[in-house]
């Protein structure tokens, strides 16, 4: 019997994308020209540059890139599940938000401030759908929460920085989504930080909160005075829930590491 293995390739064989990096290639495929359809819709119908649209193809694009490349790195064992696909799309509804920030001042306008609240609105909602699906098909990958975590810190900032742009809340704000990305700048010096947390639903509540928070301050019903309090009681609330986990590290963390 011939020994299949042993045969060499076929001479018309061409070299292709793991099986595993196909269906994210896909996807994102299908989300940079969902966002570049939604960003130029926008921006025509706003009235908005068309610096707009091409900054959140930019994001989009970026996005994509990151996600190949982390899902490269993750090995061979982790696959871009379905879950993953809807945590995608929402990282294309931030990047459309992204795209705003070539025209901050045009959020002072009532139907396009309306439009960027319910963008991230959708965000959010969509939030506890990767989680419930990846649950439901039992495709709980470390790729999957790892990228769930760093689109809701990334809407987070996009989402902080928009409401200081805005010219409504003052820069401290930009605190509510930069607290992540200074967790993991300490990691640098203590590196006991890295540790994996237990679940929490104090902090799953605690993040709603933030994106939740961040999302009302974009809103025109909304008056400067009120959004400074939301955002400072929204603050609060995440820096002690970063507190909480900083204190659970170190205490688990050996003495020597922990100094």
């Amino acid at each position: 019997m011939t020994d299949m293995h042993a045969l060499p390739p076929a001479a018309d064989a061409r070299p292709s994308l793991p099986a595993r990096l196909r269906p994210a290639l896909r996807s994102g495929g299908g989300v940079v020209v969902a966002v570049g359809i939604g960003a130029g819709g926008l921006a025509l119908w706003a009235g908005l540059p068309p610096a707009v649209p091409l900054l959140a193809l930019a994001a989009v694009v970026v996005l994509v890139g990151a996600v190949l490349g982390g899902l490269w790195q993750a090995g061979p064992a982790e696959r871009f599940a379905p879950c993953s696909r809807v945590t995608l799309g929402r990282a294309g509804l931030g990047a459309i938000l992204v795209g705003l920030f070539a025209a901050p001042a045009a959020l002072a306008q009532p139907p396009l401030a309306w439009v960027a609240v319910a963008i991230a609105a959708t965000a959010l909602a969509l939030d506890g759908v990767d989680g419930w699906l990846a649950r439901r098909r039992n495709e709980a990958t470390a790729f999957g929460a790892r990228f769930d975590m760093e689109v809701d810190a990334a809407l987070g900032l996009v989402l902080a920085g928009l409401a200081v742009a805005s010219g409504k809340v003052a820069l401290w704000v930009l605190a509510l989504g930069l607290m992540r990305y200074g967790f993991v700048a300490l990691a640098w010096v203590w590196p006991w930080l890295l540790a994996p947390l237990p679940e929490s639903l104090r902090r799953k509540t605690v993040c709603v909160i933030q994106v939740g928070v961040l999302a009302a301050l974009l809103a025109p019903a909304i008056p400067p005075m009120l959004a400074t309090w939301m955002a400072g009681v929204a603050l609060a609330a995440l820096a002690g829930s970063f507190a909480v986990d900083i204190g659970w590290l170190w205490r688990q963390a050996p003495r020597g590491r922990a100094a």
